[in-house]
């Protein structure tokens, strides 16, 4: 017999699972130094590991992932050859954090929300095989391990997290084994106990199927039905948990030894049902038809028990190819059954998006089982654009997991953990630094929320523009709070928020009686009282007298012409034309530097004696004052298809605190408005005016950025 190799490279090359991997992992093995050092309990680990990768049809690149973590003196070799390991090592790195909040609250934690932060940390599923192989060669290797409290640790860790995700990725080689070591070091009497009922090893449990199903086979083919057997015996613990859902002994459970038959069709599934009864005797209670009468789940099968060979009971599920991937990749997820207790529950938001990774996970599974050349081509690039993550996973300062939509906020973050703790927020911390309420959370980062000693919610928050609240029940809590308050506060408030927006837009002497039924109220006051709820935004108040505005000029403006012999002509419009003056051709027009009107305003144009037409807004004071002494000079202008943007003055009022500059730079930046210039001017007691000239698009942008701008802390008024 031939020695064992000396060194761990040769020792990798030798794993009887190297024969069956592609020649490129062989040669990325072969090109390593063959001198490394390695501590023994470690390469053992390593090797059992890889085995294991070996096992599952991982690719080079998880395999490379797996090595590099072990031994980082090969790293930047690994690194230099594939140099797409780099993310993976880098998720290696975060799954730690979910080891380290693991060990913190193991006695109170919450296991379905690190298995959650997990998967979301990780982008790239195929991590989880490296995780997982390299947990079952860690609970191997515990066994001759005599720290009993780190066997229990990692025993505790492996149940929580490792188990539950090999079942959910029917990754069965691992699962099963990852289960009873755990339950083994965890609860090593009940396991001595459990192994103690059954009537025989593991061994010859695996040898009494192999027998069940090379008879089956033999009789199915004597019958004329085409069938693909394959069994296992149940695991102990798998049995105690079975023997604890059902209240009943070890002696009535008949599926301690199962086997599965896959046929061609439906009708072969009958046959089959009747070749099995046919061979051994039926336990009539033990009979359900799941094909005829699907679960809710959609499940479909037959199951059946029998008293089989040596008088041993064993149960037989028969189902089609079909019905056998629906179960494994479909809506009737096994896993899904069993951790539901039986009973399909609605998926939340939270839930579709777990789901929906865990099933392209186990399609990549499926796809590296495929000979090189036939699997999808196209599956790299699918699983970048489909597992897109509609939930992010944030830590409280206790590291507890806490689980919200994408895009929420740490005022969201505030609202989930309780209404008060919203209603008092005034800041936040996210991983230590101090982070404005309308910041982004992702997935990982630790919240801390700054709380004040009386409730006061802003009414600012309701609005969906200003991007303080992403998730509605947030802003329902919120508006919850308004609602409680009396009407006259509320009609106040409302008021002063839409008279601010309206000054803004040069709209605050609007009448408002004519948008009224727009938003179904009676009153100006029910507007008012819409507005400060947040059930009407103060924009879309705005928008809609803009847009009445517009209603009303275009039948005055298209009836203007009194000349019976010609229509006035209009400038044609071109791509760089910005405006265009109503019958009138070749005058120089400019835009007035004392109200800078942008695309979506009112605008009007003023005949100067030696610059041509100044275009204004319509409520520009010098355009009044000058069409009041000369109204005979006014033009009608009208917005063309201007190239690039519109240069804006907007003036911000506010305390002069640390990182306000970077705060406005960052609101700015998020609403993709360029900054032409900045002056700022002390006002004294800690306050500053800042003047910024920036370029918009619109009026439209114009309006989002102010109101984004005067919701920010500290910030008294933004306005043009």
């Amino acid at each position: 017999m031939p020695e064992p190799p000396d060194n761990l490279r040769d020792r990798l090359l030798a794993l009887p699972t190297m024969a069956a991997s592609g020649p490129s992992l062989r040669a990325l093995l072969a090109s390593l130094p063959d001198d490394m050092e390695i501590v023994a309990g470690d390469a053992a680990v390593l090797l059992d590991t890889v085995g294991s990768l070996g096992l599952l049809g991982a690719d080079v690149e998880v395999v490379a992932t797996a090595l590099a973590d072990a031994v980082p003196a090969w790293r930047p070799l690994l690194v230099a050859r594939l140099p797409a390991i780099v993310p993976l090592i880098e998720g290696l790195a975060a799954a730690h954090q979910v080891w380290s909040l693991h060990a913190e609250h193991a006695s109170e934690g919450n296991p379905e929300g690190l298995r959650r932060l997990l998967l979301a940390l990780i982008r790239d599923l195929r991590l989880v095989l490296v995780l997982l192989a390299r947990q079952l060669a860690l609970m191997r290797a515990a066994a001759r391990s005599e720290d009993d409290d780190a066997r229990r640790a990692l025993a505790s860790l492996t149940r929580d997290i490792h188990a539950p995700l090999a079942n959910r990725l029917g990754i069965w080689q691992l699962k099963w084994e990852l289960e009873d070591l755990a339950f083994r070091y965890l609860e090593p009497d009940t396991y001595r106990r459990i192994a103690g009922l059954l009537d025989d090893k593991r061994t010859g449990r695996e040898r009494h199927i192999e027998a069940v199903r090379v008879q089956l086979g033999e009789a199915l083919a004597a019958q004329g039905v085409r069938g693909e057997v394959a069994g296992r015996p149940k695991h102990i613990f798998s049995i105690w948990k079975k023997m604890q859902r059902k209240q009943v002994p070890i002696g009535e459970l008949y599926d301690l030894r199962a086997v599965r038959v896959l046929v061609d069709d439906i009708p072969a599934c009958y046959a089959a049902l009747g070749v099995v009864h046919a061979l051994w005797t039926p336990i009539p209670s033990e009979f359900d038809d799941y094909i005829a009468r699907p679960k809710h789940n959609d499940y479909r099968s037959l199951h059946t028990a029998v008293v089989g060979p040596d008088g041993k009971t064993l149960e037989v599920q028969i189902r089609t190819r079909e019905m056998h991937e629906a179960s494994e990749l479909g809506v009737a997820a096994h896993w899904r059954y069993k951790e539901s207790g039986g009973s399909q529950r609605s998926s939340s938001a939270g839930d579709a998006a777990l789901e929906r990774r865990i099933e392209w996970m186990r399609r990549l599974l499926d796809a590296h089982t495929e000979p090189a050349g036939e699997g999808d081509p196209s599956l790299a690039g699918a699983l970048g654009t489909e597992l897109v993550e509609d939930r992010v996973f944030v830590l409280t300062p206790k590291g507890e997991i806490v689980d919200l939509p994408q895009g929420a906020t740490p005022l969201d973050f505030a609202y989930h953990v309780h209404t008060m703790v919203g209603h008092r927020c005034r800041g936040a911390k996210v991983d230590g630094r101090i982070v404005p309420l309308d910041y982004v959370l992702h997935s990982g980062e630790r919240v801390e929320i700054l709380t004040a000693k009386t409730p006061s919610p802003r009414r600012d928050w309701l609005v969906v523009s200003n991007g303080f609240l992403a998730s509605a029940r947030s802003r329902e809590k919120v508006r919850n709070w308004f609602h409680k308050l009396d009407r006259a506060r509320n009609l106040q408030a409302g008021r002063e928020l839409l008279d601010k927006d309206l000054r803004r837009l040069g709209l605050l002497q609007a009448d408002l009686v004519p948008v009224l039924s727009r938003f179904n109220v009676a009153t100006v006051d029910d507007l008012h009282v819409l507005v400060a709820l947040g059930d009407v935004g103060p924009n879309q108040v705005g928008r809609a007298l803009l847009e009445l505005e517009r209603e009303r000029e275009a039948p005055t403006e298209a009836a203007a012409p009194t000349l019976p012999l010609r229509q006035p002509r209009r400038l044609p419009k071109t791509a760089d034309s910005e405006f265009h003056v109503v019958g009138v051709d070749n005058l120089l027009v400019q835009v007035a530097r004392c109200c800078r009107p942008v695309p979506g305003e009112p605008i009007a144009g003023y005949l100067t004696r030696a610059r041509g037409v100044t275009v204004h807004r319509r409520d520009c004071p010098s355009f009044l004052r000058l069409s009041a002494h000369e109204p005979q000079r006014v033009l009608p202008v009208e917005w063309g298809r201007a190239s690039g943007g519109h240069a804006s003055d907007i003036v911000v009022e506010a305390v002069d605190r640390r990182h306000l500059l970077k705060d406005l730079s960052n609101a700015i930046a998020q609403e993709d408005v360029h900054v032409l210039s900045i002056q700022s001017e002390s006002l004294g007691l800690s306050r500053v005016r800042l003047q910024l000239r920036v370029r918009v698009a619109d009026y439209g942008q114009l309006a989002r950025l102010l109101g984004k701008l005067d919701g920010m802390p500290g910030v008294d008024a933004a306005r043009r």
